[in-house]
């Protein structure tokens, strides 16, 4: 199983962007998927969990901003991202999180320009 998160770049204040991480491969027992992010000298810090029964919790920081979705006829979760600030600047990890195994990919570069 590997994770494939795409999607970062550089953007403006207030600007957009789209996160996908492609599954390529089977997990069985899926009980949550998160987006992480590690923002230049901080610690890692997660963003966005949804459960497999598709509930939605946000860190307080990108509450309303950000949007968590996940699509399991394509294998793929997203993340949303609108409002973007300079503080959400960082690489960008998704995680898969089975009864079985826990599952990174390989992180996406944001940043945000004021």
């Amino acid at each position: 199983v590997q994770l494939q998160a795409s999607g970062g770049g550089s953007v403006q204040a207030g600007g957009s962007l789209r996160l996908s991480c492609a599954i390529s491969g089977s997990i069985f027992g899926i009980k949550v998927m998160k987006w992480y992010r590690r923002a230049p000298g901080k610690a890692r810090e997660l963003v966005a969990v949804i459960t497999d029964s598709g509930s939605p919790n946000y860190a307080d920081s990108v509450k309303g901003r950000f949007t968590i979705s996940r699509d399991y006829a394509k294998n793929t979760m997203y993340l949303q991202m609108n409002s973007l600030k300079p503080e959400d600047t960082g690489v960008y990890f998704c995680n898969v999180d089975s009864f079985r195994a826990n599952y990174w990919g390989q992180g996406t570069l944001v940043t945000v320009s004021s």
